[in-house]
């Protein structure tokens, strides 16, 4: 993450939550929010946070959720509802401490989820979304994944790879396996949102993804109300942004500053 952002822990709810934020270039322009991934954090995102900002001239604000990175462990795991309750309580109480009106939403697989909640369910408007790897329901290709990333864990370098951005890995990486594996999570889905989402939507989707197929692409097409388009990238898995920065960059960035100069 680039040092010219500004680190604080801020606590919501009473949970500290680590964030790293960069005012926009524009006073009262908009602000970029990143929601990583379901084994993410602030530190994941590397560069590309800043990197997209400094392309749009928007303000950008990351953050590590609860049992993530250098923020608050959790200690319980999670309940089936975690990522409803981190878009419809969390999230709005975070746009609020740092004076976030109307923003742009970057988020990666959970966090294209919690972006699709907030912007459907929050109440609150929400300048454009761009959903990488999003999910809106629970499919085989889901659980597959998940059963790789448990060997990867188990017997792989994945542990050692979270070691180094988790407070404890261990305690990230069951609560969001063991959530996602559980029996209540099985009819998890969200695509009643997406009818209340008017602003526009970019999907971003590896060709490769292991984690879910296309069809998650299609459901969220069929249920949106707003303007939408996708960008599925050849040769790409579950992490666009991390495997070809610059492609999803010259993207994502594009959509950007036709959202803002439509407005």
């Amino acid at each position: 993450m680039n040092s010219d952002l500004k680190h604080a822990v801020v606590r919501i709810d009473g949970v500290d939550l680590e964030t790293a934020y960069r005012a926009p270039e524009n006073p009262g322009g908009p602000t970029l929010v990143f929601l990583h991934e379901g084994l993410g954090s602030l530190s994941i995102w590397r560069d590309f946070p800043a990197r997209l900002a400094a392309t749009t001239g928007c303000g950008v604000l990351v953050y590590s959720r609860f049992g993530y990175g250098r923020s608050t462990i959790c200690e319980t795991g999670f309940e089936p509802d975690y990522m409803h309750r981190q878009a419809l309580e969390t999230l709005p109480a975070l746009l609020d401490q740092f004076e976030v009106s109307n923003p742009v939403l970057y988020g990666h697989s959970d966090g294209a989820s919690i972006s699709l909640i907030h912007a459907g369910g929050a109440g609150r408007p929400v300048r454009g979304l761009i959903v990488e790897a999003p999910h809106v329901f629970v499919e085989p290709e889901s659980l597959t994944g998940l059963e790789l990333a448990l060997d990867a864990f188990e017997n792989g370098t994945l542990r050692e790879s979270l070691a180094r951005h988790h407070n404890d890995a261990d305690l990230t990486f069951r609560a969001w396996h063991d959530v996602w594996g559980s029996e209540g999570f099985r009819d998890w889905n969200i695509e009643g949102y997406l009818g209340a989402i008017t602003a526009p939507v970019l999907m971003i989707q590896g060709a490769d993804d292991a984690y879910g197929s296309l069809d998650q692409l299609d459901a969220i097409e069929r249920g949106l109300s707003g303007p939408h388009e996708r960008a599925v990238i050849a040769g790409c898995g579950h992490g666009p942004h991390r495997e070809l920065p610059d492609q999803v960059l010259g993207i994502s960035g594009g959509f950007v500053r036709a959202i803002l100069s439509d407005n």
